[in-house]
């Protein structure tokens, strides 16, 4: 009988560690990345989403890094069909595939499939990037809060991203986007192997308020600027573009927008912990006083 190839799934709230201990574990095996991550995949963003560096990026193969324009509608179940195109590739030449990132939705779609959502006009969707951007969260949370209770229970309530798919939904058809979904978890053709990253928030706020503060070195400004035509779509409605933007129209100063992200970087990496606490399949390993060296030999160990 044919042994079933296996996926390491490295995942984890931002700023963890999880580019340094995937590109050692793709080495150590032999075989190649998929990301993960929802907006590493644009080619006009790199500094903001702290895209793995180039020697990162040449020491092992990647997909799902810089191939997508921000004009392109990139969903969960776009990067199932995908992911699951680029595994059966990397099946064919190796018996194991790493994926790495912080997009809980990526990742379950990858590993259990994800009900496939109606179509939803794009005027719609302009309209409440429009409302959202001049209302705000609180009249996000409103409209869901109100028109669709039984989503609002479960739904993450400080997630824009989230809220604002759902408005879509209810918009377009008239109906929550829970009855769109199935719950009916997909078999896949190979092993999954769970690993979450994770350290004390207080650490892990320190390294993220270092990255910001790297970022602005490495000119996160003058990227914004470079995407300014772009400013209305979604990939650019996360944090680290829109504080900027703030910052470029004026209306916050540069310490302000810098403290901003730290803060809403932070907020991000609670929810991803939550997300991916929720899943009883993923090992834990704590980054807060080990290296790479030892987090890969821990997670060489598992089964």
């Amino acid at each position: 009988m044919k042994i079933k190839p296996t996926v390491y799934i490295i995942a984890g709230p931002t700023a963890v560690g999880k580019t340094a201990v995937s590109v050692e574990l793709a080495k150590a095996l032999n075989t190649e990345i998929i990301s993960a991550d929802s907006r590493q995949c644009f080619s006009e963003l790199s500094i903001g989403v702290a895209r793995p560096s180039q020697a990162e990026l040449a020491a092992v193969p990647h997909y799902f890094i810089g191939n997508h324009s921000v004009e392109t509608d990139i969903n969960a179940g776009y990067f199932e069909k995908y992911a699951l195109e680029k595994a059966d590739a990397v099946f064919s030449k190796k018996d194991k595939l790493v994926m790495v990132g912080g997009t809980g939705l990526y990742i379950r779609a990858f590993c259990e499939g994800i009900d496939p959502m109606p179509v939803i006009d794009l005027a719609i969707r302009a309209e409440i990037i429009d409302n959202y951007e001049s209302k705000g969260l609180i009249w996000l949370q409103s409209e869901l809060k109100h028109r669709d209770p039984a989503f609002w229970e479960t739904a993450e309530q400080s997630n824009p991203q989230r809220l604002m798919r759902a408005l879509e939904v209810l918009n377009a058809t008239g109906q929550s986007i829970l009855v769109f979904r199935t719950a009916e978890k997909k078999q896949r053709p190979f092993n999954i192997i769970k690993i979450g990253l994770e350290m004390p928030m207080d650490q892990l706020t320190l390294r993220i308020n270092s990255r910001v503060d790297q970022m602005m070195q490495d000119g996160l400004i003058d990227e914004v600027q470079s995407v300014t035509q772009y400013r209305s779509k979604s990939a650019l409605q996360t944090v680290g573009y829109k504080e900027v933007f703030e910052y470029l129209d004026g209306t916050i100063s540069k310490d302000a927008a810098i403290q901003q992200i730290k803060h809403h970087t932070r907020q991000y990496a609670k929810r991803q912990m939550t997300w991916f606490k929720k899943d009883a399949e993923f090992k834990w390993i704590n980054m807060a006083s080990q290296s790479v060296e030892a987090a890969l030999q821990e997670v060489l160990s598992l089964k």
